[in-house]
């Protein structure tokens, strides 16, 4: 399964339609985002995706982390968010 990376100017929505898919096919969605525009894109599109997933009776949850990832050959400070159902 691959990681959702948001950026700043991610769609909300089509971020939210990415972890809702996911989240029905495999169960579990990670959202990786870097800086405070993509974190803040990522809350919203999960919202967005609780409420699109709650109409089919899931209902999910989130748990935030915090990973390194390499970029360029430099180490920078991600959030990862994961996102399960309850």
């Amino acid at each position: 399964m691959d990681i959702i990376k948001v950026k700043a100017n991610s769609r909300t929505a089509a971020v939210a339609g990415a972890i809702a898919g996911v989240i029905r096919e495999h169960k579990h969605a990670e959202v990786q985002a870097i800086g405070a525009g993509a974190v803040n894109q990522s809350v919203k599109a999960i919202v967005l995706a609780k409420s699109y997933l709650a109409e089919e009776g899931i209902h999910i949850c989130c748990i935030p982390e915090f990973v390194d990832v390499e970029i360029d050959g430099k180490v920078r400070t991600a959030i990862k968010l994961v996102v399960e159902p309850r």
